[in-house]
């Protein structure tokens, strides 16, 4: 990737829109605040992602299963995991534009580390201590209120058709693991499973959040993937270093390069967790989290026996031995991911005195695999046989179909969206057979028999 520079982040931006990979949501009513929706490629790009990372979490992992809970789930369950007490951002607002802000991004943005986890006390201190420092975002007053926590749930009126339904709540889920964490005992007596074993999900979830800012980073509604992973209680920091070598190699396997990313340790610890650590990536914005992953102990399915009723202990089937089992855990963002490999991909190089824009993505994860071209649009001939070679490709590799414009502009195209090969019908294929193949990343061309070409996108996109 081209060096990082200030205006990375607009450049992504630009194309993501004018490519078709990310689309301000409502944007013919004005948009809609931290709200994104995922066009044609953009959502080949997720779904590129989720698959690599449910095969990466699920298929090859023998101990953990997978689950769907519903995005609607019983408020008691909000109440058990403290979410309904304790879910909170500290918001402040500018006295002179009424603008509500983050008060620890604002803190952030002076380098002073603070989080959501500190308390309303020490946030106030920080802000005290650093006041003539701090702007507001929206018209650079340095005039604020003090800092109170906000709850970030989203409520709704799901079943509730009285007058005054916020006095009893529904909510839309906050994080997908309480799903997990209420079905443990479901998945633990309809499957084969024994401790340690895990529970993997990707998921929508859902924050009232303050100041969403940072384009997909950080949004009101998104996609989580998380995996809880149940181990006995001696055996939850071995597994944890291990959970965190796994994750590590997992955004390698992905061609990150590693000074892209570094480990955070966090400082602020909620009460019973032992041990949590962040993945972070240089976005273009700096070092952000990307996945957190985080021993929890045995505080989630303890507070549900206690909330429910239900005894939600482990038997050893050998020595009979009862406990609750303790939690670690992974969790990342599916647009934090597709943000990452945006940033990761996006180059500009120089090519014969112009300048070549060019998403180099992994080719596993590239929206699409291969776009078959007829030289000229205008010659029914090369059109028929471009067209033949797609029904063929299509049926195993998203393919796109593309006559429209001159060949450099469709190899710009492609180059745009990161599409790892450009297949060329033109005259000689009608008399020999072959077709050219150029190379997204080298811009090399060679000639491929058609009846060679699944075999060779499979070597190819596979290495």
């Amino acid at each position: 990737m081209a060096e990082k520079n200030n205006n990375a982040l607009e450049k992504i931006v630009s194309l993501c829109k004018r490519r078709g990979f990310v689309f301000p949501s409502s944007e013919i009513y004005g948009g809609f605040a931290a709200v994104y929706d995922f066009g044609p490629y953009g959502v080949e790009l997720e779904n590129a992602v989720k698959r690599e990372w449910w095969r990466n979490m699920v298929q090859l992992r023998e101990n953990v299963v997978g689950l769907d809970s519903a995005i609607f789930m019983s408020p008691k369950i909000w109440e058990a995991s403290g979410h309904v007490a304790g879910f909170s951002d500290p918001l402040i607002e500018c006295r002179k534009c009424h603008a509500r802000l983050r008060a620890d991004h604002l803190l952030e943005d002076i380098d002073i580390a603070a989080d959501e986890k500190m308390s309303e006390e020490k946030i106030n201190t920080l802000l005290e201590e650093n006041k003539d420092k701090i702007e507001c975002s929206k018209c650079g007053a340095k005039d604020f209120t003090k800092a109170k926590k906000f709850n970030l749930l989203v409520k709704s009126n799901l079943g509730n058709f009285t007058q005054d339904w916020s006095k009893d709540p529904v909510y839309l889920r906050g994080e997908t693991c309480q799903g997990i964490y209420v079905n443990y005992k479901n998945v633990l007596d309809s499957m084969r499973v024994q401790i340690p074993f895990g529970i993997a999900q990707i998921g929508k979830a859902f924050r009232n959040e303050i100041t969403a800012r940072q384009f997909i980073f950080r949004t009101r509604e998104f996609e989580q993937m998380e995996m809880q992973y149940f181990t006995r209680p001696e055996k939850e920091m071995e597994e944890y270093e291990k959970l965190r070598e796994y994750r590590w190699s997992f955004y390698k396997s992905l061609g990150i390069r590693e000074e892209n990313l570094r480990w955070h340790k966090h400082e602020n610890l909620v009460f019973y967790a032992k041990e949590a650590y962040d993945i972070e990536y240089n976005f273009p914005f700096g070092w952000k989290e990307l996945e957190g992953i985080h021993a929890r102990g045995n505080y989630d399915l303890g507070q549900h026996s206690k909330y429910s009723g239900k005894d939600l202990s482990y038997v050893d089937p050998k020595t009979q031995e009862k406990y609750i089992p303790h939690i670690i855990e992974s969790s990342v963002g599916v647009g934090r991911i597709v943000l990452m490999l945006l940033a990761e991909a996006y180059t500009e190089e120089e090519v014969g005195g112009e300048t070549r824009t060019v998403l180099k993505f992994d080719k596993r994860l590239a929206p699409i695999k291969a776009a078959i071209f007829p030289l000229l649009r205008n010659k029914p001939e090369l059109v028929k046989k471009a067209k033949e070679i797609y029904d063929v490709l299509k049926y195993k590799y998203m393919c796109e179909f593309d006559d429209n414009g001159n060949i450099g502009k469709r190899y710009r195209r492609q180059d745009e969206i990161g599409t790892p090969y450009c297949i060329t019908v033109d005259f000689d294929s009608l008399e020999d057979g072959t077709v050219t193949v150029r190379d997204r990343d080298t811009m090399q061309q060679e000639r491929i028999k058609i009846e060679k070409l699944e075999e060779y996108l499979t070597k190819n996109l596979n290495a």
